[in-house]
């Protein structure tokens, strides 16, 4: 979160004026991206002055006048927290950013999507609080995350924005009971997940929201998603015929308590 009013996020003729100032001011920009940039691969960008020194800082007097009014801003809030914050203006006011490779969950997303577009991104590109981050999340993690069996925990429990699904941390995540696997079965998963990035990387012409549009869906990404449900689905001793989003919610909430009788114990 910036808690900046603004200053610190860049549109595109702020980078335009910041290098036409200098070409060394590069440094200072990012991506940064939420959960509606990722859907529609829409280009936001930041000023990320983490790890600079305020030898280069203060070359730039575009970006001196940015935290310059970075600083205003926090020490007009009647928020103690916030007045802090005036002291590093050069900082986000709250930072999580990992030094890897992350999934990230769109808090909101259609719910004519029959699934959230979770994507990996890299660590370069800076997550804003409209999205979620797992970081260093493997390809089972992703795997079990993009399946309808986790779809169908999400379509429960998560709240709405409007009739949009609002993903949470501590309602869908937190809460969801995670298969125990064989080696085989964690394998095959990998292998699924797998399969589907190289199905969206077919078509790289085309964001997360058209590819997932449930009409005009790729029939290759479909079938990598069937081939990943049923390897989720079998890892859960889910019936591939019978198993109905109703029943595996059900199935799903029995094991939940399941583990949280075990915790208790």
């Amino acid at each position: 979160m910036p808690i900046d009013d603004g200053h610190l996020i860049l549109e595109k003729e702020d980078v335009d004026a910041l290098l036409a100032e200098r070409k060394e001011n590069q440094q200072f920009i990012r991506k940064y991206a939420g959960g509606a940039e990722l859907i529609r691969n829409k280009v936001r960008w930041c000023l990320w002055l983490s790890g600079i020194s305020p030898k280069e800082i203060q070359k730039s007097a575009f970006v001196m006048q940015r935290i310059k009014q970075t600083a205003e801003f926090r020490k007009s809030s009647s928020r103690p927290q916030t007045l802090v914050l005036a002291e590093t203006p050069t900082l986000f006011g709250e930072i999580r950013q990992p030094e890897t490779d992350m999934l990230v969950i769109p808090k909101v997303s259609s719910e004519n999507r029959r699934y959230i577009p979770i994507c990996y991104v890299s660590p370069k590109i800076i997550v804003n609080g409209s999205a979620l981050i797992v970081p260093d999340a493997g390809m089972y993690h992703f795997g079990v995350l993009i399946s309808n069996v986790h779809m169908s925990w999400m379509r429960t429990v998560a709240g709405r924005m409007k009739s949009d699904y609002q993903y949470s941390g501590k309602v869908v995540y937190n809460n969801f009971p995670w298969p125990e696997p064989t080696e085989e079965q964690r394998r095959k998963i990998e292998q699924t997940a797998q399969a589907i990035l190289d199905a969206r990387s077919i078509y790289e012409d085309c964001t997360l929201a058209e590819l997932y549009d449930e009409l005009a869906m790729p029939p290759e990404l479909r079938k990598a998603h069937q081939q990943n449900d049923k390897a989720v689905m079998q890892a859960y001793g889910f019936s591939i015929k019978d198993t109905t989003e109703s029943s595996c919610v059900a199935a799903l909430m029995k094991l939940y308590q399941q583990k949280t009788n075990d915790c208790i114990t």
